[in-house]
Formats: structure tokens, C-alpha cells, sequence
């Protein structure tokens, strides 16, 4: 008798246990549906948030393109220099720059292209004598000195607590990054390199047009 009573109670038992499970879980279900609003309102306004501090810009472009020069071109380019220059600008410095100071450190890449312009070339520069072709090039000269968007950037900007920095700075400092990345690929000697360039190379082309020496002076 009393090993049935045992086996009851333990029956009793583990039903009181899993009614306790199963009542806590409901409860969970329960209380999770009902928070789930709540959820997706509390993310819903944080993206929104997130929106108006860090705003998506939208970049709307003129469907009207002017067209304010069309020429031809003849251009042999010879060469191109690849260049990395690090610019300082700054503004209202001194002993007030902490108020109304703009610092920045622009880091450029760009690149510049040299060649030699054929449209230059004259009928007078090409005279052949004893099946000797004298070729008399135009002087080289750099035809692109570009900013590369995708790899400048700028590393640091410091402004004063009563500005919010000068809108130009930038825009003076690619102007700036512009002029010393062509002054050095003058000083590193892209022009000499882009002569040369185009002596070999057309030297070649003359050669397999039939000519069977060609001099340039």
C-alpha cells in the first residue's frame, strides 16, 4: 500500500512540475508577443535617428550637359606618373586659433600624363635624305595632372570651438596637391622620360613602314 501511495505522490509531482514548465514558458510566449511592438518601435526609431545624424546625401545630377568645346586631338602619351603629396591648409592661425583656427591634412593621390603632341608635328619636321629619315619631334609636354578621388582623402582636421571650419579649405588644398604633384613629377624629370618614350615607339612605327633609319633631332 505504501509503495502505491509512493508512486502516486511521484505521479503527482512531476505533473505539478510540468504544469509550473509549461505555465512559465506561456507566460514567456506571452510576454515576448506582447514586447515585440515594442521591439520594432524602439529599432525603428533608432534608424531613424541614426538617418538624421548621419544623413545618406542624395545626389541629384542636371539632365542638361553643355557642350562648350569639341576638337581634335593627336596626342601621344608617353608616360604616367603615379604620386602620392601630403598637404597641410590652414586659416586664422595664431594665438586665436583654438577659437576660430581650421586645420586640415590632406592626403593626395594623383597622377599626372606626359607626351607629345603630333597635331604639332609639321611637314618641314619629317625630311628623308639617303634613306635616312630625320624626324624632328615637338617638345614634350604634361597633358593630365589629376586628383584621385577614390585614395585622397583627409587624415585630420582640427577647427576652433566657435567655427565650424572654412567650405573652401578642401577645395584650396586639392588645388594646392595638384600644383606640387605636377612640380615633382617636373623635378623627377617626366618630360625628359616622355621624349624618349616617343622616340622609341615611333622610331619602331617608322622602321615598319619601311624605313630603314630613322634620326631624330
Amino acid at each position: 500500500m505504501k509503495k502505491w501511495q509512493w508512486i502516486v505522490q511521484m505521479v503527482l509531482l512531476l505533473l505539478l512540475v510540468g504544469t509550473g514548465v509549461y505555465l512559465v514558458n506561456s507566460f514567456q510566449r506571452t510576454l515576448s508577443n506582447q514586447l515585440l511592438p515594442v521591439k520594432e518601435m524602439a529599432g525603428s526609431l533608432s534608424t531613424q535617428v541614426a538617418e538624421v545624424l548621419h544623413p545618406t546625401p542624395t545626389i541629384i545630377p542636371d539632365p542638361v550637359t553643355i557642350i562648350h568645346e569639341v576638337r581634335s586631338l593627336a596626342r601621344l602619351e608617353t608616360i604616367k606618373f603615379s604620386l602620392e603629396k601630403i598637404i597641410t591648409a590652414e586659416t586664422r592661425q595664431g594665438v586665436f586659433e583654438w577659437l576660430v583656427g581650421d586645420r586640415l591634412l590632406f592626403v593626395a593621390h594623383g597622377e599626372v600624363i606626359a607626351g607629345v603632341d603630333l597635331i604639332k608635328l609639321n611637314p618641314e619636321d619629317l625630311r628623308l635624305e639617303d634613306d635616312v629619315l630625320f624626324v624632328t619631334l615637338p617638345e614634350a609636354e604634361i597633358f593630365v595632372v589629376a586628383i584621385d578621388n577614390q585614395k585622397s582623402y583627409v587624415y585630420d582636421r582640427e577647427t576652433g570651438i566657435f567655427t565650424q571650419g572654412e567650405v573652401d579649405l578642401e577645395t584650396e588644398a586639392r588645388r594646392a596637391a595638384e600644383l606640387e604633384i605636377e612640380a615633382s613629377a617636373l623635378e623627377d624629370g617626366i618630360l625628359d622620360l616622355a621624349a624618349q618614350n616617343a622616340e622609341s615607339f615611333l622610331g619602331r612605327l617608322f622602321v615598319d613602314l619601311g624605313y630603314t633609319k630613322v634620326i631624330f633631332e
